[in-house]
């Protein structure tokens, strides 16, 4: 009986070492994801222009700009940036990346696909977790967003 909780938890270990942003540098040059090519990235502000009033599920494919002010402190998985409405949320599309939480303050471009959705209370509750917000903070959370988002295939850090 000993040995399977031993065995637990080395795996509950072993998940929680894996489950971290990555540590590394988030210096000028530095690429999480897919290389891209992107000479003139939108503004956070020519982005809004363009989806606001977009039909919601519209996919727009965009290369845009902005500073982080935000990092999942679980993952990595997500982060948010300036935007003209407060912050814009932008996910690694299918988990295939990560970022690190020292990226946060920085100008970087996305590359990916954006579109303007409703987020449900769930969600923005989940991602309040994932931030390291109070529980209290949690519960304020009670009505859903819509909200433009951001589906990130590669980032650059300027």
């Amino acid at each position: 009986m000993k040995k399977i909780y031993l065995f637990i938890a080395a795996g509950f270990l072993a998940i929680a070492a894996i489950a971290q942003p990555p540590n590394v540098p988030a210096e000028s040059g530095a690429k999480f994801g897919a290389d891209f090519i992107s000479k003139d990235p939108l503004s956070m502000e020519q982005l809004f222009s363009t989806l606001q009033n977009a039909p919601e599920g519209k996919k727009m494919e965009v290369s845009v700009k902005g500073i982080v002010t935000e990092v999942c402190t679980r993952e990595g998985c997500w982060l948010k940036i300036k935007s003209p409405n407060g912050n814009t949320l932008v996910k690694m599309k299918d988990h295939a990346f990560l970022v690190p939480l020292a990226i946060q303050g920085k100008e970087i471009i996305i590359h990916g696909t954006a579109e303007q959705k409703t987020t449900s209370v769930k969600m923005l509750q989940h991602y309040a977790e994932d931030a390291g917000k109070s529980t209290e903070e949690i519960q304020k959370i009670t009505e859903p967003k819509t909200e433009i988002n951001i589906d990130a295939d590669g980032i650059v850090v300027i």
